[in-house]
């Protein structure tokens, strides 16, 4: 028996071992563009709170997070404006709220955005609009400086060559590190890629598309090649398709299990159900979740840094996190590809 024991005992530490070993390295960091930035292989996005995630929810959310290894933790300074009673930024007070709190400042890179509807009148990519909602966001974020200033979406009024302008003071200043581009058209990023160039001016570092298994022509059409050819970081937004991808979501009965649930009712179709089918195939094969290999699968992806999830409990939180060590062989991915084509 005494033998027997430790036979069994060796096999589970060694298999312990083997797990802590593989998410040690699956936590390498991945580099964002060329400005020097390391990120883990998943982001957190922080559009939740404020809406459905209060700050005590948020601070056990970020402590998590952050314990994992994992450090990029992207908002906006609208976020979440679109709840009765906010004015927007509240997603990024709890942020500075929580870094306050922790200090883990140095352990997490923070990456926010300007540009949609943060207030009345303000909205866009202006020099004037910029430079004083870059002064709001440091504010609420109680940070010196932000780590990825992102364009949250393109402003055809503005030249490109102001845009850009206002984010040259901004890192001049020490205020801004690096600048990314969020829900640009290939064509857009490609003018402004070249205006920087020509001009001496700073350069997007990575670009933050919508990208998930039902998601996938835009990206994968014109963007995913230029990325690619440029170098960019690539941190993907909806990466579970607003929830669809959990499997919470099986038909119309299921969308008000969430407030968010009537925006998935475009994904109940049959291409849907087919792409809910080949995950459950592959998470019962890896014993994981829906949500896990759908994330897994976007990591796999050539080109793409780090896909962005949200979560509302630390227990959603730690099944996103088990992504980052699962690591799809090439039938499963090919089941995946082709239930999504």
């Amino acid at each position: 028996m005494t033998g027997e024991f430790y036979v069994s005992y060796t096999s589970i530490c060694r298999s312990a071992a083997k797990t802590e070993r593989r998410r040690k390295d699956a936590m390498k960091k991945r580099k964002l563009g060329k400005a020097g930035l390391e990120v883990g292989p998943l982001a957190f996005g922080c559009n939740v709170f404020g809406w459905t995630v209060d700050e005590p929810t948020a601070f056990a959310l970020l402590d998590a997070f952050a314990a994992s290894g994992c450090n990029l933790i992207d908002t906006a300074d609208s976020y979440s404006r679109w709840v009765a009673g906010n004015i927007g930024g509240e997603s990024e007070t709890m942020i500075g709220n929580w870094l306050k709190r922790s200090g883990n400042r140095s352990k997490v890179l923070i990456a926010t955005k300007v540009g949609s509807q943060a207030g009345h009148n303000r909205k866009g990519l202006s020099k004037t609009h910029i430079l004083r909602s870059a002064e709001d966001s440091l504010r609420r974020l109680k940070t010196d400086a932000i780590d990825l200033y992102q364009s949250h979406y393109d402003d055809p009024d503005v030249p490109v060559e102001e845009t850009l302008e206002a984010y040259a003071q901004l890192i001049k200043e020490g205020k801004v590190k690096a600048i990314g581009a969020s829900n640009f058209s290939a064509e857009r990023l490609a003018q402004s890629l070249q205006i920087a160039e020509r001009l001496g001016l700073p350069v997007y570092q990575s670009l933050q598309p919508k990208y998930n298994l039902y998601d996938r022509v835009d990206y994968e059409s014109q963007l995913e090649p230029l990325c690619r050819e440029k170098g960019l970081g690539v941190i993907t937004y909806s990466s579970l398709a607003s929830g669809f991808l959990t499997g919470k979501y099986r038909s119309g009965k299921d969308l008000s299990k969430s407030i968010r649930g009537q925006g998935i009712r475009l994904y109940l179709n049959q291409r849907g159900s087919r792409i809910l089918n080949a995950l459950d195939q592959v998470a019962k094969q890896y014993h994981s979740a829906p949500s896990s290999v759908a994330l897994a699968w976007i990591m796999a992806r050539p080109g793409v840094t780090a896909p962005i999830a949200s979560a509302t409990s630390v227990e959603q939180l730690n099944e996103l996190l088990a992504a980052t060590s699962l690591e799809l062989d090439h039938a499963s991915l090919e089941l995946l590809n082709k239930a999504s084509a």
